[in-house]
């Protein structure tokens, strides 16, 4: 039975990599910051440590042919920052790896990241893909076009009666669903792959997922279109206006939302089986 470490267990993408992993008869070991409150993780063993600190992880890859790491920061806390998690946090996991001789690592990154280099948070993720590349093990990264949870900002819109859309709303994504992006992934791993461009099975414009997101509710559409230059305005002007835990991450959303983010397709959820769910919820 083949043995994989999975770091990020208890994030959205990290509860799916380890049922899929299990599903597939590897022997799952969940990194999480404290088992106690890491909740119900299909992962056959519980290790806690704290990825930024290096000398909690000595020993515990022992025998792991396989490092999954969906590890980084969606919202600033704990006074970390994303250099500090994204990359120097998935750096000690990689020394650790590279000590116990794991055979691979694999490392869940962002569509497109070249093209935004001067967001901190996918510049992090570049600095630490540079050094996974560079490392004896052999790697695999995956870079994910955006998860259906990202596409939820539409359905908020929509609940508030208006979505706001920048330019004409022609750019495209296919995002995926996080049980599809688990199973992406291992089998990325599985096939030895180097890096994989993916998505999920459907594309959309940014108009079709605010007419998606209307439907959900049962509501006409109502949607108005900004100036393209607004948005360039906000990448430059939101971070300087707010704190970091705001400021970077609407950085990031409104860079991504300048450009097409369509991957390989993969998986079989459909979008607007979610949108009708997350309708449901009160």
């Amino acid at each position: 039975m083949p043995n994989v470490f999975i770091a990020g267990a208890t994030g959205y993408l990290g509860r799916h990599l380890c049922a899929e992993y299990k599903r597939r008869g590897f022997h799952v070991t969940a990194l999480v910051r404290n088992a106690k409150t890491a909740g119900n993780l299909d992962a056959d063993r519980l290790v806690a440590a704290q990825a930024t600190r290096p000398e909690t992880l000595t020993g515990l890859m022992t025998g792991m042919d396989l490092v999954v790491s969906a590890l980084g920061i969606t919202r600033q806390k704990d006074g970390l920052n994303y250099r500090d998690v994204d990359y120097r946090a998935n750096l000690n996991l990689l020394r650790e790896a590279e000590r116990a001789g794991v055979a691979r690592f694999a490392y869940v990154h962002v569509l497109n990241a070249d093209k935004m280099r001067d967001v901190p948070g996918v510049a992090a993720k570049i600095a630490f893909v540079d050094a996974l590349q560079a490392s004896p093990i052999a790697s695999t990264v995956i870079a994910p076009s955006g998860f259906f949870s990202d596409m939820s900002d539409f359905l908020t819109m929509a609940k508030g009666g208006r979505v706001w859309l920048f330019g004409t709303g022609d750019h495209k994504i296919n995002p995926i669903h996080g049980a599809d992006l688990a199973s992406a992934t291992a089998d990325a791993t599985t096939a030895g792959t180097a890096w994989l461009d993916v998505g999920g099975p459907e594309v959309f414009t940014h108009e079709a997922l605010a007419h998606l997101a209307f439907d959900a509710l049962h509501r006409p559409a109502r949607i108005t279109h900004l100036p393209d230059v607004l948005r360039l305005l906000a990448v430059r002007v939101v971070p300087a206006l707010t704190p970091k835990h705001i400021g970077e991450p609407v950085r990031f959303f409104l860079t991504a939302m300048g450009m097409d983010m369509v991957g390989a397709f993969h998986g079989t959820h459909k979008l607007a089986d979610h949108f009708a769910a997350q309708a449901r919820v009160k």
